[in-house]
């Protein structure tokens, strides 16, 4: 890790202290500048060593979707207290899991897009969690009825059945052309370096769902059961992947990483998750944004809008501390109305922002 420059990061208090030696991920928010990660990151434990193959090239950048996240490339971000940026190494070398709690609308799945944007390990991986997902829908998806149709010969209307190679030679349709993977399936391939997955708000599934996730999060493996059932047909079956227009070849059913990918799993604590999946997980409990932190991240979505809304920013922290807690976008949203010349008289304001930041509690 010599040679990687490490700048000075904010504290908790809003001072400053000296990088750590042993980061790697600094918390800037910019892209480390001539440096690859597959060159400072040391191996992992021995426990967290996986075998996959054959290793599949990094995936580019969604920058679209980065950028709308956390701003341009080269304005400012919100400097991470240290002791967040200790935990995110932490996850990082013992390739586990980590596990950010804190009140809604505080970014704590903007951590994904930081990490993934500063090491440059491509496209982040989201996987949105409701009352409906299942592990399997995170891992893989297969199209049985699809499937069924072209065996029959009747086809679909927007099968992903590639139009130059229809069947296999034995006449049916090629199971992998119904297969696609999730974004958890996805971010278990081989790749040289670890994909970014942002499991968001984990407490919103199945009771289950954390109990069903240590297997997988575990081994860095799984199976494809409609693959290993068709395995001795058709050894090798190339399937689509989260990633758009992208597909990989996948033997004998069984999908195993080679670098374990770097896991987000986001909470708002609505509910207490089993032991064995808290150990399993590096934990951080993200606290609410400073100012400093707030006008930073105004100034990564505004243009040479430094110092502008300092009043308002103060007005906001004041308003949240009363209502419990607002979102982060919610500031976002006052500051993009108020550049945009929203703000006839001080009365008319104060009532706008009154409807803007009301709290998140739900009541009327």
């Amino acid at each position: 890790m010599s040679g990687v420059h490490h700048p000075v990061e904010s504290s908790r208090n809003g001072g400053q202290v000296s990088s750590r030696s042993w980061w790697i991920y600094r918390g800037t928010g910019q892209p480390l500048a001539d440096i690859r990660l597959g060159d400072v990151l040391p191996p992992p434990p021995g426990w967290r060593d996986f075998d996959g193959g054959p290793v599949l090239p990094p995936v580019e950048a969604e920058s679209a979707e980065t950028d709308r996240r956390l701003g341009a490339v080269g304005r400012a971000t919100p400097r991470q207290d240290p002791h967040d940026i200790d935990m995110i190494n932490t996850a990082l070398l013992l390739r586990r899991p980590l596990l950010v709690t804190g009140r809604p609308g505080i970014g704590k799945s903007t951590l994904a897009y930081l990490v993934a944007r500063e090491l440059g390990l491509g496209r982040v991986l989201h996987w949105g969690i409701t009352s409906r997902s299942t592990l399997r829908s995170g891992l893989y998806e297969y199209d049985a009825i699809g499937r069924a149709q072209a065996s029959l010969g009747q086809g679909r209307a927007g099968a992903p059945v590639p139009p130059e190679e229809p069947e296999d030679t034995g006449g049916r349709a090629r199971i992998g052309d119904f297969v696609r993977l999730g974004p958890l399936g996805t971010a278990l391939l081989p790749y040289e370096l670890p994909r970014v997955l942002l499991i968001d708000e984990l407490d919103k599934g199945d009771i289950d769902l954390p109990s069903d996730l240590l297997h997988v999060l575990e081994n860095g493996s799984y199976d494809i059961p409609e693959l290993v059932r068709a395995r001795h047909r058709e050894g090798q079956a190339e399937v689509f992947t989260d990633d758009p227009d992208q597909r990989v070849t996948v033997t004998d059913g069984r999908v195993r990483c080679r670098a374990f990918p770097f896991v987000v799993i986001t909470s708002n604590g609505e509910r207490q998750f089993p032991p064995a999946f808290l150990r399993r997980c590096v934990r951080l409990d993200v606290s609410p944004p400073r100012e400093d932190q707030l006008a930073a991240m105004i100034a990564a979505h505004f243009r040479d809008q430094g110092g502008r809304h300092d009043a308002m920013i103060r007005a906001f922290m004041e308003r949240s501390r009363q209502n419990g807690g607002l979102a982060t976008d919610q500031l976002l949203n006052a500051v993009f109305l108020r550049t945009a010349g929203v703000r006839e008289d001080e009365e008319a304001w104060g009532e706008l922002l009154d409807a803007l930041w009301r709290e998140l509690s739900g009541s009327p």
